[in-house]
């Protein structure tokens, strides 16, 4: 069973503005040793007119404030996270060292090129086997996440065609892709136009050569996730693409599921014009959280016109930012992206080489395939057609007997000290529980899981109000998520302060503990 809630530790923990005092803080400034100067006269019109507001709390206060919450969160660093798709795999602590070295930390985004060879060097190094592993010609490291990886590339497609003189408008997408793909049609000016995978959970030819027939000389390109979110490869991936390319049409390849197939699939070889990569994922740089991200897109020759600009790059033995792109979409951040990132990448790449790329998908798809054998009794597969990195279940046989969810499942788990995995996504399966394990998990912590989830499809047998009032042992219990999405207090103001006091009580009078 999982573990005592730890006795005495007081799990409501105000906003920082309630804390402290008027006139305290943790900071020891010296006497002002310039004439002082009137904001107002100074600032004119952007002067403030009343304090920012900010909290008045000692050093003391605001350390421990952020580090009790940190210990409340769950991270990497602390558990299995086996998040599908999003690919949760453990960040080597060596790539920190690496980005926090003073020549990279310290570097001003405008240094001259000439005195930033070092990092200049770093990222077309990066950009070079970027495109290697890919199969592709160029990369630009610009883009910060892999949504806007995906953005741009379709803005080098619409650009493609704007070129040459066309203005197609239609992209196909199967229901088995990301669902950021759309979005970034819409703010393309794309129509997305959908459809459904086979019933191996695939695409087939036939079904998009009706698709693409439908829509005459309007193809502007196809969307495809390869390996898709179910976890399967797109065998079909070279007949799909020369399709589409007999339309006039180009190809998208989403990157998002690459750590299936580093050293043992290229998709600029099966016919992928243009992708991203999601550094975080498979590269191991830092995940989410708001914070920077990396989301290169890499593409073939013909786009390299339409790349972001400054593009970096070779000029004989030294290296430039070049900005002398006519054609080029623009720039899609802000400098050259976010160069910690490329230098954690890197640093990743080089250490364990192609080889150990290679050993990376061989063990995230071996991981992910151990996990499916142990776990398709308890939860079905939601297709047989056997996966690669990930695997996908459904609820639906224990939903009937026990009226236990996907949701509930996932709850139970935070209990048992595991994330839970992704769920209810892909949509296209119901009650969805989408696991990906990675590379960087040992057998014991799989095993672990695989128990933790035998063990709480016995409790929906035997107490099923248990598992549906999930979590019990957390520092806080189940919240109401439909009405945090629907109503969102994103600001705190001082009225706010009655109500945090109100939810610690109602908080601290529900506690429980699971049997």
């Amino acid at each position: 069973m999982p573990g005592e809630a730890r006795a005495g530790i007081q799990f409501v923990e105000p906003p920082i503005f309630e804390l402290g005092a008027a006139g305290r803080h943790g900071a020891s400034v010296a006497p002002l040793d310039v004439p002082e100067v009137d904001p107002r006269v100074a600032l004119g019109a952007l002067a403030r007119r009343e304090p920012a507001g900010l909290p008045e709390v000692s050093e003391p206060e605001a350390f421990r404030h952020f580090v009790r919450l940190s210990q409340w969160n769950y991270s990497i660093d602390t558990s299995f996270y086996p998040l599908g798709s999003c690919t949760m795999k453990f960040n080597p602590k060596v790539n920190e060292w690496a980005a926090r070295l003073g020549g990279f930390a310290g570097l001003h985004p405008l240094t001259p090129d000439h005195l930033a060879q070092g990092a200049l060097e770093i990222m077309v190094r990066l950009q070079e086997i970027l495109a290697e592993i890919a199969g592709m010609d160029e990369v630009s490291l610009q883009p910060a996440a892999g949504a806007q990886g995906e953005l741009t590339g379709l803005m080098m497609i619409r650009a493609h065609h704007q070129a040459a003189g066309r203005a197609p408008r239609q992209v196909f997408i199967p229901d088995s892709a990301h669902g950021t793909n759309p979005a970034s049609c819409a703010l393309n000016g794309f129509e997305t136009q959908s459809f459904q995978a086979g019933s191996a959970g695939v695409v087939e030819p036939e079904v998009l050569a009706r698709a693409l027939e439908a829509a005459g000389d309007d193809v502007a390109g196809m969307m495809l996730t390869n390996p898709n979110t179910l976890g399967l490869y797109e065998q079909a991936m070279p007949k799909l693409a020369a399709l589409v390319h007999a339309r006039g049409g180009l190809v998208y390849g989403d990157g998002a599921n690459m750590n299936a197939v580093l050293g043992r699939a290229r998709p600029g070889d099966a016919g992928v014009d243009v992708m991203q990569y999601n550094l975080h994922k498979t590269f191991t740089t830092p995940h989410g959280g708001g914070g920077p991200g990396a989301g290169p897109v890499a593409f073939k020759r013909f786009l390299a016109p339409y790349q972001p600009t400054p593009v970096v790059r070779r000029d004989g033995d030294a290296f430039c930012v070049d900005p002398d792109r006519p054609q080029s979409v623009g720039k899609v951040r802000s400098f050259l992206g976010n160069f910690g990132m490329a230098v954690r990448a890197y640093t990743y790449i080089r250490e364990l080489g192609p080889e150990g790329l290679r050993a990376v998908s061989d063990m995230a798809v071996l991981n992910a395939n151990y996990l499916t054998k142990r776990l398709a009794e308890t939860f079905p597969l939601a297709y047989d057609t056997p996966p690669l990195h990930e695997a996908v279940f459904t609820d639906r046989a224990l939903e009937q007997r026990t009226g236990v969810k996907t949701l509930d499942i996932a709850k139970r788990l935070l209990d048992y000290g595991f994330h839970a995995p992704t769920v209810y996504f892909p949509l296209v399966v119901r009650g969805a529980m989408m696991v990906e394990p990675t590379e960087t998990e040992s057998k014991s912590t799989l095993d672990a899981f695989v128990s933790a989830m035998e063990a709480i499809a016995a409790e929906a047998e035997r107490e099923p109000e248990l598992v549906k009032g999930a979590p019990h042992l957390t520092a806080l219990r189940r919240l109401d998520e439909a009405g945090a999405a629907r109503r969102p207090r994103l600001r705190w103001t001082l009225q706010d302060s009655s109500r945090t006091q109100d939810s610690s009580r109602t908080q601290d009078s529900s506690r429980t503990q699971a049997p």
